[in-house]
């Protein structure tokens, strides 16, 4: 399997896990907010999906998916950022 890396996505954490259940929730939390980002999450960092097999997947194009990927990033690290500072 291939991982994508969440460029920026580091939270600081003394708990095992703790970073991977941080991740989780704010993708559950994008999920009911845009599912089909939660999606191409899904696919391209604990799938391995290229940017190509995920526009296939979907049925979308690869401007899409390069555009909700970047927005899932940002998205999710600002949501860990803020939950993390608070």
């Amino acid at each position: 399997m291939i991982r994508v890396p969440l460029d920026g996505i580091d939270i600081p954490s003394s708990e095992p896990g703790a970073d991977l259940l941080a991740v989780d929730m704010a993708l559950q939390m994008l999920a009911a907010e845009d599912p089909r980002k939660a999606q191409v999450v899904e696919m391209r960092f604990f799938g391995g999906l290229s940017v190509d097999e995920t526009a296939e997947a979907l049925g979308i194009s690869v401007r899409t998916v390069h555009s909700d990927w970047a927005f899932a990033k940002a998205w999710l690290y600002r949501t860990l950022v803020d939950r993390h500072a608070h």
